[in-house]
């Protein structure tokens, strides 16, 4: 399970992706699930972050879910129309 910090900001977006991506590499299971549920404070960045963890799952032939989805966060991602792309674990 890869999980995201508490705050995702434009600032720290960068980083976050650099390390989701480190992490994409070491996970052994066939799903990769996302754990949102610490994630607090955020800008549509972090929308980024997990569309990309996403497209790595994939390309890797792995399933992608998210765990953790706060209704904020769901909200969000409802507003950019990619709702249907963060299957919950």
């Amino acid at each position: 399970m890869l999980v995201l910090p508490p705050e995702i900001m434009h600032s720290q977006a960068r980083a976050c992706s650099l390390a989701v991506h480190q992490n994409m590499m070491t996970v052994p299971d066939s799903q990769v699930v996302l754990d949102a549920s610490q994630l607090v404070k955020f800008d549509s960045s972090v929308l980024a972050i997990m569309l990309q963890c996403r497209r790595e799952a994939l390309a890797l032939g792995k399933n992608f879910a998210v765990h953790g989805l706060t209704p904020p966060l769901a909200k969000l991602a409802a507003l950019y129309g990619i709702e249907g792309l963060l299957t919950a674990a």
